[in-house]
């Protein structure tokens, strides 16, 4: 079964800038990431890849990265113990400059 990959410029600025405190902006965002992924590809199971992370926490708690490119991808979940038999997996997508990107389905290949 194929499951489709998103790509997505997630704009964490405006979440963050305003609404939380500065020393809970990094925890925050990746938060955010998940909520958004979350709804997204409808799954409630979603893991965050090691690389976001990192660049999200690149600059420290208080700074935060204005916007991140992700990758959402659907997974068949195989661990059998799981309720969920789905899970969205999130990458970061290194690019130089995020101006002028669109939403992409991406092939596997």
């Amino acid at each position: 079964m194929h499951f489709p990959q998103l790509c997505f410029t997630q704009s964490l600025h405006e979440l963050l800038v305003f609404a939380w405190k500065s020393h809970r902006r990094a925890p925050r965002a990746i938060k955010e990431i998940r909520k958004f992924a979350m709804k997204e590809m409808g799954t409630p199971d979603v893991r965050i890849d090691t690389r976001l992370n990192k660049a999200v926490w690149t600059k420290g708690v208080r700074n935060v990265p204005y916007r991140v490119r992700v990758r959402l991808s659907r997974k068949r979940n195989e661990d059998e113990d799981s309720p969920n038999k789905l899970y969205t997996l999130v990458t970061y997508v290194p690019v130089t400059t995020c101006k002028g990107l669109q939403t992409v389905n991406v092939d596997e290949n």
